[in-house]
C-alpha cells in the first residue's frame, strides 16, 4: 500500500520519484532502440502484442528489444547495443549462447537426420551420463520440463490409483494444469491468479501446501488420495526460497509413509551443481526431472525413475497401448535433441564449468548485498549455486505466500528497465541472475555498479 508521503511500506522507495525516473528511463529506452520500435510496429500487425508468445510482453519498456546475435554470456540487439545476459533464456541458455560443442554436434546431426522416431547412439551416452549425475537408473526424454512433469504425474496416478497431486503454494512447473493452484484466505485449494481456462476446479486434481510447512504436508498426505508430491527442491519461480534444515529428510519420510511418489523438478535448480540440488544435498527422489538447460538451447528435457517405479510402470502399461496413453510425442527423444544433450552435458555444463560458475553466483549475491547494506534497504538477496535473486523484504521468505506479499511489480519493472538501458538483462519475471560458463567477473561487477547507481538515484 502507498502511504500519504508516496512511500510504499517495506521498500523505502518514494513512489513519486520512482514514477519520474521510470518516465525518464522509458524515454531513454525508446530513443536508443528505433529499429526495435520499427520491428515491433510491424510485428503488431500479425502477432497479438507484437510478440511471438504473449509473456514476451512482460519485458520492461514500451516494446521488447529485438535480438540480432548472441554468443556466450552476451547478445546484441538490432540497434547495435551489446548486453550482458544474466537472464540466459530463463535457464534455457544456462550453457551460454551457442556453446561451440553443442553447435558442432547439432550441425553434424542436422546432416544425418533430425527426427526419426528411432533411437540413436547418442541416447545411450546421454542415459549413462544422467545415471552418473543423478543416481537414478532409468531415463526417458521429452521436449520440455512441462512434458516431463506431466508424464511423471500421469505415471504416478496410474500406478497408485490416486487422483490428486500435491504442490507447494506459488510453485511453477511449466504449463502443467494441476500446478496452477494456490491457497485462498481460508486455506482452500483454488485456481491461482492468471490461470487461463483451467479444465476443472483445481481442488479436484490438486492439494496445495505451503513450502517449509511440515504439519500441512502431513495433513495433505494423510488423506490417502495424493499420488505424488511435485516439488522444486528449492523454490525459484517466486524468488528463491530455500528449504529449512531437515525439511527434505522429513518430506521424503512423509511421502514414503503415505505411499506418495516424490517428483523433484530440477529444471531451475540445476544451478546448484552438475547434479543439481539433489546431488548437492543427497536427496532421494522417486522421479527427477531435468529441463531446458541440458539441451544448450535446443528443446530438450528428461525424467529419471527408480528401478522399482520403472518396473511398476512397465508391468502396468500394455505394449498395444503404449503410444496412446498420454505419455510421449512423436518429437520426444528426437535425434537432434539427444545430440544436443550429449554435447552440452559432457562438454559444456561440466564439473569444471560449475567450478567457475558457482563462485560467480556468490560474487553477484555479495555485490547486491553490499548495495542493500550501503543504503540500509529492507531488501534481501538469496543464492542457490550459480543463481541469485534479490527481493523486497528484509528477511528471506520461507513460503511462496510470503514472497508474493513482498513483491513490487512497479519497482521491479523500473529496476529491469534501468539495467537494460545500461546493457544488462535480467529475467522479466523476477530479479534473477544466472551465471553461464562464459560469464565473467567483469559482467558480474557491471551489474553491481549499475545497481548501486540505480539505488542511489531512487533513494537520494
Amino acid at each position: 500500500m502507498s502511504g500519504g508521503d508516496g512511500v510504499r511500506s517495506g521498500t523505502t522507495v518514494d513512489r513519486h520519484r520512482l514514477a519520474e525516473l521510470a518516465t525518464r528511463e522509458r524515454d531513454r529506452f525508446a530513443a536508443a532502440h528505433p529499429r526495435s520500435a520499427e520491428l515491433f510496429a510491424q510485428a503488431s500487425t500479425s502477432m497479438p502484442g507484437g510478440v511471438p508468445m504473449s509473456w514476451m510482453s512482460k519485458w520492461a519498456g514500451p516494446f521488447p528489444v529485438f535480438v540480432d546475435t548472441a554468443q556466450g554470456a552476451h547478445f546484441s540487439c538490432v540497434d547495435g547495443h551489446d548486453y550482458v545476459d544474466l537472464c540466459l533464456g530463463d535457464t534455457g541458455a544456462m550453457a551460454g549462447h551457442n556453446p561451440a560443442a553443442t553447435v558442432r554436434a547439432v550441425t553434424e546431426q542436422l546432416g544425418r537426420g533430425i527426427t526419426l522416431m528411432l533411437p540413436t547412439e547418442d541416447a545411450v551416452a546421454v542415459g549413462a551420463e544422467l545415471q552418473r549425475r543423478f543416481a537414478l537408473p532409468y531415463w526417458q526424454f521429452t521436449l520440455s520440463a512441462t512434458d516431463a512433469n506431466r508424464h511423471a504425474i500421469r505415471y504416478a496416478r496410474h500406478v497408485t490409483g490416486r487422483p490428486k497431486i500435491a504442490v507447494f503454494d506459488h510453485c511453477y512447473h511449466g504449463s502443467v494444469d494441476e500446478s496452477f493452484a494456490t491457497l485462498d484466505d481460508a486455506g482452500h485449494t483454488v485456481a491461482r491468479r492468471g490461470n487461463i481456462g483451467p479444465p476443472v476446479p483445481l481442488d479436484a486434481t490438486t492439494v496445495v501446501v505451503p513450502f517449509n510447512d511440515l504439519p500441512a504436508l502431513e495433513r495433505a498426505l494423510a488423506a490417502g488420495d495424493v499420488a505424488c508430491v511435485l516439488a522444486e527442491p528449492a523454490m525459484t519461480n517466486i524468488g528463491i526460497i530455500l528449504p529449512d534444515p531437515g525439511y527434505h529428510a522429513a518430506l521424503r519420510k512423509l511421502t514414503r509413509r503415505h505411499g506418495s511418489w516424490l517428483i523433484i523438478d530440477e529444471t531451475h535448480t540445476l544451478c546448484a551443481g552438475p547434479g543439481g540440488y539433489s546431488r548437492a544435498h543427497d536427496l532421494d527422489p522417486d522421479v527427477l526431472v531435468v529441463g531446458k538447460a541440458i539441451g544448450g538451447g535446443i528443446p530438450a528435457a528428461a525424467f529419471g525413475m527408480t528401478h522399482e517405479l520403472t518396473e511398476r510402470v512397465r508391468r502396468s502399461v500394455e505394449l498395444e497401448d503404449i503410444d496412446v496413453g498420454g505419455v510421449g510425442g512423436t518429437l520426444a527423444g528426437n535425434a537432434l535433441s539427444l545430440a544436443a544433450i550429449r554435447a552440452t552435458l559432457t562438454e559444456v555444463l561440466t564439473e569444471e564449468a560449475f567450478d567457475r560458475m558457482l563462485p560467480l553466483g556468490a560474487r553477484w549475491a555479495n555485490g547486491v548485498a553490499a548495495v542493500i547494506a550501503a543504503h540500509d534497504l529492507p531488501w534481501h538477496v538469496s543464492r542457490l549455486g550459480c543463481r541469485a535473486e534479490y527481493g523486497f523484504a528484509a528477511e528471506p521468505p520461507r513460503t511462496g505466500a510470503e514472497a508474493a506479499a513482498s513483491d513490487d511489480f512497479e519497482l521491479q519493472q523500473f529496476l529491469h528497465l534501468y539495467a537494460h538501458n545500461r546493457g544488462l538483462l535480467l529475467t522479466p519475471f523476477h530479479n534473477m541472475a544466472l551465471m553461464s560458463p562464459d560469464t565473467t567477473a567483469d559482467d558480474v561487477d557491471a551489474h553491481t555498479a549499475m545497481l548501486a547507481d540505480c539505488v542511489a538515484e531512487l533513494t537520494g
